[in-house]
């Protein structure tokens, strides 16, 4: 590595840790130029408790989309504040990974060692951008959907086309797109407002279903009726938390008469169409 690159790479390490340069030196010298090593080096020391920025909390920054040939990929970035989530470098860098998550199919570990536009790495593009712009920047999550069915998104609150703070993937199969375009479009901006956490109740984790029941019979135990009536009475608590969780069962938001279950049933014309996969991001849930 030449010296240059050297001095570059200590001035970034500086930046994320907040170590002087004689430790870092020592650092990138140890891990032949490594920033992430070089960081776990320096906590291994104790001399940096963790990465500086890297300990704060990114809960803003941008959803965005890639759709192309019936193939959709969706990636959250993550930036501490909704200022630099606008900032060009930041939105530039974000258009050129969606490309990249399209092509390695969401596989994060794939995306972060692809060569970007400059010849230089995901992993270091981001380094060098956390280091110019100042603020924690995360690759936090990203998924892809394939042609086993019919794909079909929905972005709410777009700053740019196929970039927004929520969107939403549907996959449908058992037809063909331009007979349920209509159809797949609602049920994704559906998904979008109405943030279903399964398709039916098979889908939901036997953790999250048990959570739920213990904080019902919680809330039940202060209201002095006996068990039978208190387990009753959580099942049935448990059922409309089910329903109103996934995605067959939830109130259509276009008619709250009906069901989406319903309304893909009205739509079928004889043929099985089927919701077989959905997604929904938005920025910073859960951070």
């Amino acid at each position: 590595m030449s010296k240059n690159n050297i001095l570059e790479n200590i001035k970034k390490l500086r930046e994320l840790t907040g170590v002087g340069f004689k430790d870092c030196k020592l650092a990138i010298d140890e891990n032949n130029g490594d920033i992430d090593k070089s960081i776990e080096f320096l906590r291994k020391k104790g001399i940096a408790k963790a990465s500086k920025k890297m300990d704060r909390v990114a809960n803003e920054g941008l959803i965005l989309v890639h759709s192309e040939n019936n193939e959709i990929s969706l990636i959250e970035i993550n930036s501490e504040t909704d200022f630099v989530a606008k900032n060009k470098d930041f939105i530039n860098f974000c258009k050129e990974l969606s490309l990249y998550n399209f092509k390695s199919k969401g596989n994060l570990t794939k995306l972060e060692n692809t060569m970007m536009l400059n010849k230089n790495s995901v992993k270091d593009n981001l380094i060098n951008l956390i280091a110019k712009i100042g603020e924690k920047i995360t690759i936090r999550r990203a998924k892809f959907f394939d042609k086993k069915g019919i794909n079909f998104f929905y972005v709410h609150s777009a700053v740019e086309k196929n970039i927004g703070k929520i969107v939403s993937v549907v996959q449908i199969e058992g037809s063909k797109e331009n007979e349920i375009k209509d159809l797949g479009n609602k049920i994704a901006m559906h998904v979008a407002a109405s943030n279903p956490i399964a398709i039916e109740k098979n889908g939901i984790e036997k953790d999250i279903l048990d959570k739920e029941m213990e904080i019902i019979k919680e809330e039940l135990k202060n209201s002095g009726k006996n068990e039978e009536m208190i387990n009753k009475i959580a099942l049935g608590k448990l059922n409309k938390f089910v329903s109103d969780n996934t995605l067959l069962n939830q109130i259509w938001i276009m008619d709250p008469k009906k069901k989406v279950s319903d309304v893909i049933r009205e739509n079928s014309n004889g043929k099985n169409l089927k919701i077989i996969d959905f997604a929904r991001f938005k920025v910073g849930e859960g951070v």
